[in-house]
């Protein structure tokens, strides 16, 4: 029903994810008249090129005249006589009608890709509406098919009258051709007419192929609001984006919040940033395993205290850190040295708070 709607608003060309699924509905731009054109045109080919063949029926077919008086109606011979008579047509007609199913499809093929689809089949109150069926008679469509109508029903007998008015004496006077004669005539002047056929058709063609895809592109057009819907389709909601990295933000800081009292030592700038590292003997390099601003860099140095892991204020450090390195990853090499002094410093504690404590 989309499709009958009032078109005044859809301004915007169509995106390639609407002519695709146009395409998949069944829903392209065709026109008739180039399967006409490309029918006609086969026909012709046969005409010209296997007239010979199509004439090969004419000997078994003029046999079994002159010979029915010998046929034996007996079964077995009656169904060997069928049987003839089927494989004499397919050798006369197979190559012919092949040749016209080919150019069948190739006309649709040349308007657009293969379609596989049952949509157009499926009954729509819009066929049946009295509205839209006005809108079918007195439309663009209506008024477009009446010109090409009356342009190939003037321009068709124009060209008849070309061919045919200078041969019309010698059609009266087939009358006393002989009979073997007259096919090979009647050839001639057949292959002509569809000859001048194939090249007036031609132009028709595609100029009604012209207009029906410019139609059917028109038809495609969309508005801002259904642009806007598409997006939010592709891309995904705005609102539910927002929710799902919220939802992402939390889980990722109860795994840091987690981690922090894994960690070895927290490097913090006391206003703003903490970064929490830690590091075991036979590590490449220290590792972050969680950090924060604000209010998530206060809950961490909470933790850490909680659990008597050792922070240690260095401005730079904390604020270099955290820009550049992410959750779980290695610190960079340009911070080896720095990270190496305080976690150097860190164990130093720890191994003088232990013999201490022995």
């Amino acid at each position: 029903m989309a499709d009958e709607d009032d078109t005044t608003e859809r301004t915007e060309d169509p995106t390639q994810k609407r002519l695709d699924d146009a395409h998949d509905r069944g829903d392209v731009a065709k026109s008739q008249e180039v399967n006409t054109w490309f029918m006609i045109s086969g026909a012709t080919l046969v005409l010209s090129t296997l007239s010979g063949s199509i004439g090969g029926i004419e000997v078994p077919l003029r046999n079994l005249i002159a010979n029915s008086w010998m046929i034996r109606t007996d079964g077995p011979d009656l169904l060997a006589l069928a049987r003839n008579l089927e494989f004499a047509m397919i050798a006369a007609l197979g190559v012919p009608l092949l040749m016209l199913l080919i150019a069948a499809i190739a006309g649709n093929i040349l308007q657009h890709r293969l379609v596989w689809s049952g949509e157009q089949l499926k009954p729509k109150l819009s066929k049946i509406s009295p509205l839209a069926g006005a809108k079918r008679i007195f439309g663009k469509q209506a008024v477009a098919n009446f010109a090409k109508g009356l342009f190939k029903l003037v321009t068709l007998g124009a060209v008849m009258t070309a061919i045919l008015w200078p041969e019309r004496h010698r059609l009266e006077a087939m009358l006393r051709f002989e009979p073997a004669t007259i096919p090979g005539l009647i050839l001639t002047l057949t292959l002509q007419l569809m000859g001048a056929v194939v090249a007036m058709l031609a132009l028709v063609a595609i100029a009604d192929y012209l207009f029906q895809y410019r139609q059917w592109y028109e038809r495609r057009k969309m508005s801002l609001r259904e642009m806007k819907e598409e997006f939010k389709q592709s891309e995904g909601d705005p609102r539910v984006k927002g929710r799902m990295r919220q939802l992402r933000q939390a889980r990722m800081k109860k795994r840091m919040m987690a981690a922090v009292p894994k960690a070895s030592v927290i490097i913090t700038n006391p206003t703003h940033f903490s970064v929490a590292l830690t590091y075991e003997r036979g590590m490449s390099a220290p590792v972050c395993v969680a950090k924060g601003a604000d209010n998530i860099a206060f809950k961490i140095r909470e933790i850490a205290r909680q659990h008597d892991i050792p922070i240690v204020e260095n401005v730079p450090l904390a604020r270099a850190l955290y820009a550049t390195v992410e959750i779980d990853e290695e610190i960079p090499v340009e911070h080896y040295h720095a990270v190496a002094e305080i976690i150097g410093y860190v164990m130093g504690l720890k191994r003088g708070l232990s013999a201490r404590r022995v």
